[in-house]
């Protein structure tokens, strides 16, 4: 009996041996696992800023506008008998659009023609007078008041001529403007009448509109501080002007690059005090009519060449929460945070004026384990920067 229990009691503190061992195991392995972790640096990837000459671009948006626009209305009245291009081509100008009934005006004309035939003959028995009577004047056959009237005969019977061939024109005119053509060359649009109309001279509505459409305007608005500050950095040497005309690509509404380049040719002399902004004008060619008057699209306008730009990524400028920006760089394998200024943008880069230095490491990756003051090690980045220009 004696022998059981004491059998029982080297069981029992076996067993507490073993859990006794277990848990000291598992605390050592605790223990272990903060010190590993602790030993090994976070990883972050880095840019070193170098400087470059960098174009400075400003993004505006603007509308298309035709070159030129040209609302047809009639300049005699009448009824509208045939219309004589097809909607949507392309005319000349002086082209024929519309035909007006001309059978009044042709009478007109034939009045006109008329009337003048008549003066004409008033005119030659006057002459014929003048010079009878200015010879008979001299032998005292008739006297001078007859011949004074038969002079100013002639005169007044010029006048009529004068009159008659006034009437004969204008008459032409209305008949030459039965034919309504094309003031420019361009694009038709759709016809808002058709034939039958009851046509008015110089009516309110127009009856097609034609536009030229190559080339083709851009209008664009930029603040008027921007265009300060602009002037103020050239002035400072901070930017270099660009010499010449001024480029300017178009970015179309759905997203893809204008093929042709144009360039500025108005800069508005004023500032619109309701938006504060300046109206600039862009000439861009437009064989393909791709840019129809009206589409929005956005500018991007050259405003100058910073010389001795410093870069960095977009996805290396944070902000406070006071929305200050800043970036965090390594010095002597230890973070680092610097405020900066920077207020333009070239590409997928901020350029920063003030607060950085060539050389400099910019951390673009790893922030999540990082603060100003932790040591890093510094690891290549996963994703592939863009290339910055030498």
């Amino acid at each position: 009996m004696l022998l059981k229990q004491l059998t029982r009691t080297k069981t029992l503190i076996a067993i507490l041996g073993l859990f006794a061992l277990s848990a000291c195991g598992d605390k050592g392995a605790q223990n272990m696992a903060p010190g590993a972790g602790a030993q090994r640096k976070p990883q972050v990837s880095v840019v070193e800023v170098t400087p470059s000459n960098e174009t400075l671009i400003t993004t505006l948006q603007g509308r298309t506008a035709p070159y030129m626009v040209a609302e047809v209305r009639p300049q005699v009245g009448g009824i509208l008998q045939k219309r004589l291009f097809d909607e949507g081509a392309e005319v000349k100008e002086g082209q024929a659009l519309y035909q007006i009934d001309k059978s009044l005006y042709e009478a007109q004309k034939a009045s006109a023609e008329a009337e003048v035939a008549r003066a004409e003959s008033v005119l030659y028995q006057a002459r014929l007078t003048a010079n009878r009577y200015s010879k008979l004047v001299k032998n005292d056959a008739v006297s001078k008041q007859q011949n004074d009237d038969a002079q100013a005969a002639v005169k007044q019977a010029n006048a009529a001529l004068a009159a008659a061939k006034a009437q004969l024109k204008a008459a032409e005119i209305n008949l030459d403007y039965t034919l309504i053509r094309s003031p420019i060359d361009g694009k038709a649009g759709r016809s808002l009448v058709t034939p039958g109309a009851l046509l008015t001279a110089y009516q309110a509505n127009n009856m097609v509109v034609v536009q030229t459409l190559d080339p083709i305007y851009v209008d664009v608005n930029q603040a008027s501080g921007d265009v300060l500050r602009l002037k103020k950095d050239i002035a400072e040497g901070k930017v270099k002007a660009n010499d010449g005309a001024i480029p300017i690509n178009l970015i179309l509404e759905d997203g893809t690059k204008y093929k042709y380049p144009g360039t500025l040719t108005l800069s508005e002399v004023s500032v619109d005090e309701g938006t504060g902004t300046i109206t600039l004008r862009a000439e861009f060619p437009n064989p393909d009519h791709t840019l129809l008057p009206g589409m929005f699209v956005r500018a991007e306008l050259p405003q100058g060449v910073k010389e001795n730009a410093l870069k960095v990524p977009q996805r290396a400028l944070l902000r406070r929460a006071d929305g200050a920006p800043y970036v965090l760089t390594v010095e002597n394998g230890t973070v680092t945070q610097k405020p900066v200024v920077a207020k333009d943008t070239s590409g997928p880069d901020w350029i920063v004026e003030e607060g950085l230095k060539p050389g400099d490491k910019v951390v673009i990756e790893g922030f999540q384990r990082i603060r100003p003051g932790v040591p890093v090690e510094i690891v290549p980045p996963l994703s592939k920067l863009p290339e910055q220009k030498k």
